[in-house]
């Protein structure tokens, strides 16, 4: 399962969530009609039947939910979909999730550690890579990331190991 964002608040008194989504652009979240809420270590299954930006947030309806205080029960719940609902990715091409527990070596062998969480800064993402230290590697392909193998779990990177 994969955790898209999370049900933040209620929106009116019709039912309308607010959501706030992890998404790219944020918005894309409503790209997947099945979501599936999870709290409190119970997961139900739901329709978007439809939503739309309201400002900075996103406000989505859900089918069968009509009533503020039925939107009210599920303020806290994290929005998921299954892994398999995502596009499949171009060569090169990556998500978040996919890269996040990846050891990293330098290209000399040197173990900089895992991916631990990743950075959006606009000119390009930041891996934060922790280990005995904390390293900040730009996602820069084929410059800095020079080679990513999902399978055996490792990041082969063209950096200095004392940086």
């Amino acid at each position: 399962m994969i955790t898209l964002g999370k049900i933040s608040g209620v929106f009116g008194v019709q039912g309308a969530l607010k959501i706030f989504s992890f998404t790219h652009p944020n918005e894309n979240i409503l790209n997947y009609p099945t979501w599936i809420l999870e709290k409190d270590d119970k997961q139900t299954e739901v329709i978007v039947v439809r939503g739309k930006r309201q400002g900075k947030a996103i406000v989505a309806r859900l089918k069968n939910i009509s009533d503020r205080d039925e939107a009210l029960t599920l303020v806290g719940s994290e929005i998921k979909i299954h892994k398999s609902s995502l596009p499949a990715t171009e060569k090169d091409e990556y998500y978040w999730h996919d890269l996040i527990g990846l050891n990293v070596e330098t290209l000399e062998g040197i173990v900089l550690g895992k991916v631990d969480s990743i950075l959006e800064t606009g000119a390009n993402d930041v891996l934060i890579v922790k280990g005995e230290k904390e390293c900040l590697i730009p996602f820069l392909q084929p410059q800095v990331i020079v080679n990513i193998n999902l399978q055996t779990g490792l990041m082969r990177v063209d950096w200095d190991s004392d940086l």
